[in-house]
């Protein structure tokens, strides 16, 4: 599909979906990556005067939140800060230790950010009447690469049948900084944390996978593999029939 066309088509699905909701306008979680960068550009297309763009630094790198603010700049988007430091010390403090993995640890503690900021989002957007948009995309939807109840957490995922390379090319198209489209994607949840080592793939293969079938043994299995352990992100919980 012509990038053009793509984009038309996504702003006009926004605004159906969420007036069809009931809702008057969006909210999006700006964390200065490439993935929400095209979600609010192109949410500010569907709803220019009903979109707002929120930073939540949760002891995060300072380059994300001067990434955020650019394109809130550029693109004329209104934003809310919400710095979410001393919360999330604060609940670690009074949350039981069980001596657990560290890894285990680690992943647990890096989680509660992707979920306050949830619960963040959620709170301005009822205020507001607003839809949560989510900028998950095809790729880490396929293999789980997302916070259950966390940035999974969200009403709607504008990006969630383009794969990352898609997404870098949309956004090139919406004139989104080279800086952002350039710089290794990451989830912030720790630092140094980047996607591609956390996941032990590459983007390049896991799209090429999920468009082709193509990858190699070690790339396929790793893949399947994540695609099956993380089923239940993607489905509803499971109800007895009886």
């Amino acid at each position: 599909m012509n990038i053009e066309v793509l984009a038309d088509k996504l702003v006009s699905w926004i605004r159906d979906e969420v007036t069809s909701g009931g809702c008057r306008g969006v909210i999006i979680g700006m964390s200065g990556g490439v993935d929400s960068s095209v979600v609010v550009v192109l949410c500010k297309r569907a709803f220019p005067d009903n979109t707002l763009g929120v930073m939540m630094p949760c002891y995060s790198n300072p380059d994300d939140k001067a990434h955020a603010k650019a394109v809130a700049e550029k693109f004329d988007i209104p934003t809310a800060e919400v710095v979410l430091n001393e919360i999330y010390s604060n609940l670690l403090a009074k949350l039981p230790d069980f001596k657990a993995d560290a890894l285990l640890k680690q992943l647990a503690q890096a989680n509660l950010k992707p979920r306050l900021r949830m619960l963040t989002l959620y709170y301005i957007a009822n205020q507001l009447r607003y839809m949560v948009a989510g900028s998950s995309n095809r790729s880490e939807v396929t293999v789980g690469y997302f916070t259950k109840y966390g940035d999974g957490g969200v009403d709607i995922m504008p990006l969630g049948n383009m794969v990352k390379g898609q997404v870098r090319e949309l956004a090139r198209y919406l004139d989104i900084p080279e800086a952002i489209i350039d710089k290794p994607p990451s989830a912030g949840l720790w630092e140094g944390q980047t996607d591609e080592a956390e996941m032990g793939v590459s983007y390049e293969a896991l799209d090429g996978f999920i468009l082709t079938g193509e990858a190699s043994e070690e790339v396929r299995e790793k893949i399947k593999a994540m695609m099956a352990s993380s089923a239940h992100k993607r489905s509803m919980p499971p109800i007895p029939e009886f």
